[in-house]
């Protein structure tokens, strides 16, 4: 059973907020990316009409500061819950969430960055082992038997 947009949202947000084990399914995993992405964009468009219509004399005008500032921490209230569905997408695919961690931090080395970041991208894209594995029983048919 594939999920729709607000439950994937309520599903990463509520219930899975940092859950690391079990696995997720594809729907879940682009469904909250997409919302991720959007409430980021739709921020920062705000900020740049707030700033657009703002007197920059003095430094930054106080409403962009504000929205930044909430922008900042609406990252930091989804970092922790975009890290653990990311790592539940690799259980999906039967890889340990030790290897995203590697390909994370290998994203911060020059050239080697790029081939991580795809890796990841291939990963999330590619369908799950059908039926359980070891990190848990299948998101999409919860029960099937191995």
């Amino acid at each position: 059973m594939e999920m729709g947009f607000t439950e994937a949202v309520r599903t990463v947000l509520t219930q899975k907020y940092v859950t690391f084990s079990s696995r997720a399914s594809r729907s879940e995993y682009w469904w909250f990316v997409l919302f991720y992405f959007t409430v980021l964009f739709a921020i920062g468009i705000v900020c740049l009409v707030t700033s657009s219509f703002s007197d920059f004399r003095g430094g930054v005008p106080s409403p962009v500061a504000l929205l930044l500032f909430i922008g900042g921490l609406t990252w930091l209230a989804m970092f922790l819950p975009q890290v653990a569905l990311q790592v539940r997408r690799f259980h999906d695919r039967n890889i340990s969430g030790w290897w995203y961690l590697a390909l994370f931090v290998g994203g911060f080395v020059p050239y080697i960055g790029v081939i991580a970041g795809i890796a990841i991208l291939v990963i999330s894209v590619l369908p799950g082992t059908d039926g359980p594995n070891k990190f848990g029983p299948d998101p999409l048919r919860p029960e099937a038997r191995a």
